[in-house]
């Protein structure tokens, strides 16, 4: 069975020989931990494969995870990095001023006119289930854009400034999607984190009004391309994974260990498949391997009915211990 074939019975709850596997190597680990990566990569293969840089992004800046200061972005947001291997922050918002809104002009280059030839070449040469770059972000192309601060109370106040820029983000993401699903790709991958530690950032009804509109445009036209919709989002978000699933978000990858997990398996269950993940803040940090081994029979024994719908999928963090990453893929082959 290849990988492809692999991860398409998962997402359509039918068993496969294996759970798939996802690692996401940050580029911090990758700088400081390359060798152990590239050894547990050849043990425990992913199934997934990821395109080619995202559009939206500086690659030169971004791309150089050795630089550190400030460097602006695609978008024309000043962003700061105080240390290699992370992408840093936004200091200084493009949009910080509405006065600057009638004037400020998308960078639709970025998508206009480019080739997936590369792209179309890699999926036809791999046997991976291959997912585009990351695509649609309103919300935190929002933030970049006006600062989380200011962006809070766009939408509580809902201003016309705020609803015109919201629209003109969804359009330009909207036609980012439409070449993604004229491509090869298996699969299209969306992302906004909509979670603090114990709520979402914003109440369920105002998300439901203003976000959850844009998703729905976004997976059906993912859908009508016969491609799956693959969305992470950070936090805690189990009062919108019903949401989520009626858009038509075929996994999701969300930190499970800052919600209830049996809670979750008790309402989602076989409605969508877990894109990962085991707890990145705490235990493949600081835990041992017999810890990290516990934390994955735990999610297999809440989801894991052998009918699909699990990816093995974990975050390699920088110093996190590499014995705690295998104990993630050793699990998941043993328990």
């Amino acid at each position: 069975m290849t990988s492809r074939e692999r991860v398409i019975k998962t997402l359509n709850f039918e068993p496969s020989d294996r759970v798939p596997r996802d690692l996401w190597a940050l580029p911090g680990a990758q700088l400081r931990q390359r060798e152990e990566i590239d050894a547990l990569l050849l043990r425990y293969p992913s199934d997934i494969g990821k395109a080619s840089n995202s559009p939206g992004t500086n690659k030169s800046a971004l791309d150089d995870v050795n630089c550190v200061g400030t460097y602006v972005d695609d978008w024309g947001s000043t962003w700061q990095r105080a240390e290699p291997g992370v992408i840093g922050e936004v200091k200084d918002p493009a949009l910080s001023d509405w006065s600057a809104l009638d004037a400020y002009q998308l960078p639709w280059h970025l998508i206009q006119n480019r080739s997936f030839d590369d792209v179309n070449r890699k999926c036809d040469q791999s046997d991976l289930f291959m997912l585009s770059a990351v695509t649609a972000r309103p919300f935190e192309r929002l933030q970049f854009l006006r600062g989380s601060e200011d962006l809070f109370m766009d939408i509580a106040y809902d201003s016309k400034e705020f609803r015109m820029l919201l629209s003109m983000v969804h359009d330009f993401y909207l036609e980012d999607i439409q070449g993604w699903c004229q491509s090869q790709v298996d699969g299209v991958f969306l992302m906004d984190d909509w979670g603090a530690q114990q709520q979402l950032l914003i109440s369920p009804d105002t998300w439901r009004a203003i976000f959850k509109p844009l998703y729905r445009d976004y997976c059906d036209m993912i859908h009508a391309s016969n491609k799956y919709v693959f969305f992470h989002t950070d936090g805690f978000t189990q009062p919108i994974w019903s949401d989520l699933i009626e858009v038509g978000v075929d996994a999701i990858n969300a930190q499970l260990f800052t919600m209830n997990i049996e809670s979750l398996a008790e309402q989602f269950k076989g409605e969508v498949t877990l894109w990962g993940e085991i707890d990145r803040q705490h235990l493949l940090p600081f835990g041992a391997p017999q810890d990290v081994a516990h934390a994955v029979q735990r999610v297999r024994a809440a989801f894991d009915e052998g009918n699909g719908g699990m990816i093995a999928q974990c975050e390699w963090g920088i110093d996190n211990p590499p014995e705690n990453i295998e104990a993630v893929f050793e699990a998941w082959l043993t328990s």
